[in-house]
């Protein structure tokens, strides 16, 4: 995909599902408040082909013809997520079964088996017919794969036959499988394939990994199937891109954006007083995320997924969930969340949706029009931001984030700590059964939320990209990776194949400060506990090993020495690993009676490097103190609470700087180096920031340097 001169901003648009026509009024709305992109066509399949073979493809084009008119360009979403009810009637076959044995009902959405022939041979004969008739429309930028994949994982009988090919294949026999997944216990070996039980009946580890593992293959193909099909009716100079939902079971995000031209993901959040600092209204019942840090952090998620700049798909046009659930943004929330989205690589925002339906499972979705079809207070401030992002141009696109830190992003683990979770769900009933979906990502986001609280900023790395899975041969070489990332974190990486071990310990060895989370180098590849003393073949490396752990159920205080400072309330939370040092420094302990023998984090140099091992979840007080111990202070952030610093450099070797104030109080920061607001030409000594408020600098002095390969 070619280089932007400007953002692309926007919204999903469904002149379809609106109960009469508003497209003159909407355009005219859309290009008032600086709208240049439009999404169009993914959710109607029944509208696209009412009746099998019966197409109606001409609905679109005065919506492509209206949005021209109005410099507006469209991404086309090709509808598979939703099929129609003819196609459920005429062949019940490919609906999805669910982990009790029985047949997903028609009435949501993605209850059909993306596998399934049925479902490809209608998929591929309106794909082709879609794309045949639009590519050609001057409006058309580029075409998204089906909606949100992975939403379900898919138990059907053909699936589950696949699965058993999938076995045939990676283990060659039964006997293979039977000492990989050692399954002398509970007599659960098998004498032919056809012994291999149900997934809905399972509870062993290893098959449950490798489950996750086909059902995100099931994904993959599905998309590269797609990807593929479009590119053969598609003009050269279209993009193909997918909105993820991060964190869905049946997908693995960064393997199948290798289809994509650019990354996207429905980064969604919590607003009002969940985007407060320092204690934000955490929505613990809610689906979607709090806290201001968990924008930066989808976004750096979702750059990781190609490491290079992404879209935004869908993300707050208003309140999101149902009707119980209506908390629309402050005055100034949709101007903070767009801009930290951009500054951390997004080159696309598109809001879902652009108006608010009438009838339907979403109705009470929040659009940036209302049901009343009026602009009001959400269409002002989003025009807001449509002005600024036009006014920026080029010099706020294809922005390369700057980053203190790695941290490892290991899909695998994510699985592995879902059916082997070291955390509960609040109110399991047996913790020993307990499956946790969120387990892995709750320890990451504890680790990210002390960056976030620094001003230390974030590169997210998939463990995929320092290790090809399939040869299990590095991607890049931990030399390479030293100077680029000389510090790299590794929470909660359960799920360790033996190269990508000995690519943490090379990097150690090449001079790489390796900070090590709870539960990282347990298992291995198959979700089998290693054998070797942990953390598995980093213990000499770290000076510090453990036999033990523990949960706990309240938070322990925890004791500094004179090389690690503690911030107040610092806390270990939820887990505890039982560490001894063999040689390595004790930076911290708590002050439990039992626990206190045991330190909390070491630190050992090892080689040209050194290895760091935090032995619990932190709270942000603790995690907050090991990136003081880390890096040095961000020096935006001096004595500020409220304030979040965010930088980047675009393709002019500026650095930008991004000033958030996540409060209602105004405040007045200091400017540590030579900046002038964006577009200006007056130094600033400082900026003053209002409640909920955004600053844009860039900084005097021009990189010497090439800007997309500079560092922070």
């Amino acid at each position: 995909m070619k280089s932007l001169d400007h953002i692309l901003f926007g919204a999903a648009y469904y002149d379809e599902y609106q109960p009469s026509s508003n497209l003159d009024a909407d355009m005219q709305l859309m290009r008032k408040a600086h709208i240049n992109v439009i999404r169009v066509g993914e959710g109607s399949w029944s509208h696209w082909e009412p009746e099998d073979g019966q197409f109606s493809l001409d609905w679109l084009e005065p919506v492509l013809d209206k949005a021209a008119e109005n410099n507006i360009q469209a991404i086309i979403g090709v509808p598979t997520f939703a099929i129609p009810q003819w196609m459920v009637r005429k062949y019940p076959e490919i609906a999805l079964s669910d982990d009790h044995g029985q047949k997903v009902p028609f009435g949501s959405r993605e209850e059909h088996s993306y596998s399934h022939p049925v479902f490809r041979y209608y998929a591929a004969r309106l794909i082709g017919k879609i794309v045949d008739r639009y590519a050609g429309h001057p409006s058309v930028i580029g075409w998204q794969l089906h909606n949100e994949p992975g939403l379900r994982l898919n138990y059907s009988a053909d699936a589950f036959e696949g699965f058993k090919d999938y076995l045939r294949k990676e283990y060659g026999s039964v006997e293979h499988l039977n000492k990989a997944w050692g399954l002398t216990y509970w007599s659960h070996e098998l004498s032919t394939w056809d012994d291999l039980w149900k997934p809905e009946g399972n509870c062993q580890p290893q098959y449950d990994i490798a489950w996750h593992r086909y059902q995100a293959l099931l994904t993959d193909d599905m998309l590269a199937w797609q990807s593929r099909l479009i590119r053969q009716h598609c003009r050269s100079d279209q993009f193909i891109t997918v909105n993820m939902a991060l964190g869905r079971e049946a997908v693995d995000e960064a393997r199948s954006s290798e289809h994509l031209d650019v990354a996207g993901s429905d980064p969604y959040f919590h607003m009002q007083d969940g985007l407060q600092l320092p204690e934000p209204d955490m929505a613990e019942d809610a689906w979607y995320p709090s806290g201001p840090w968990t924008i930066a952090q989808m976004a750096d998620r979702t750059y990781s997924l190609k490491s290079a700049p992404f879209f935004v798909l869908e993300t707050d046009g208003g309140p999101i969930g149902g009707s119980a659930d209506n908390f629309p943004g402050y005055k100034g929330q949709w101007r903070q969340a767009g801009w930290q989205f951009v500054s951390r690589g997004a080159d696309l925002i598109e809001y879902w949706h652009w108006q608010q339906l009438h009838y339907g499972t979403e109705m009470y979705w929040g659009g940036i029009l209302p049901h009343d079809r009026k602009p009001g207070r959400v269409y002002a401030e989003i025009s807001q931001l449509g002005g600024e992002l036009a006014a920026a141009g080029d010099a706020v696109t294809d922005l390369k984030p700057d980053a203190d830190v790695a941290i490892l992003y290991s899909v695998g683990s994510r699985w592995g700590l879902t059916f082997e979770p070291y955390t509960a769900i609040n109110g399991a009933e047996d913790a020993h059964r307990a499956r946790n979906a969120g387990s892995y990502d709750h320890m990451l986001t504890a680790f990210y939320r002390g960056a976030f609280r620094t001003g230390h900023q974030v590169r997210m790395i998939q463990d995929t990209h320092l290790i090809d899975g399939a040869a299990e041969k590095p991607v890049v070489a931990p030399t390479a990776f030293v100077n680029q990332y000389p510090l790299l974190l590794v929470p909660g990486a359960y799920i360790c194949s033996d190269a990508l071990l000995s690519w943490l310990r090379e990097y150690v060895k090449a001079g790489g400060h390796l900070v090590l989370g709870p539960r990282t180098a347990y298992a291995d590849q198959y979700a089998r506990a290693r054998m070797e003393t942990k953390p598995s073949m980093l213990d000499d490396l770290a000076g510090a090993d453990y036999q033990e752990f523990s949960n706990i159920k309240s938070p322990i205080s925890v004791k500094g020495t004179d090389s690690f400072k503690l911030r107040p309330g610092s806390a270990a939370t939820e887990w505890i690993d039982c560490l001894q040092s063999e040689g390595a420094e004790i930076l911290a302990t708590s002050n439990h009676p039992h626990f206190s023998q045991f330190p909390l984090i070491t630190s050992h140099v090892a080689g040209q490097g050194r290895v760091t091992m935090i032995g619990t979840v932190p709270n942000e007080a603790l995690a907050a103190s090991l990136f003081d111990y880390l890096l040095p202070d961000d020096p935006w952030l001096a004595g500020q609470t409220t304030i979040s610093h965010s930088s980047a450099v675009n393709r002019y070797g500026r650095r930008l700087h991004f000033l958030f104030n996540w409060s209602w109080q105004t405040h007045r920061i200091a400017v540590p180096v030579s900046c002038t607001l964006l577009g200006k030409n007056e130094p600033l000594s400082s900026v003053e920031l209002g409640p909920w408020d955004v600053a844009l600098l860039q900084e005097t002095h021009v990189l010497a340097d090439n800007p997309m390969d500079s560092g922070r």
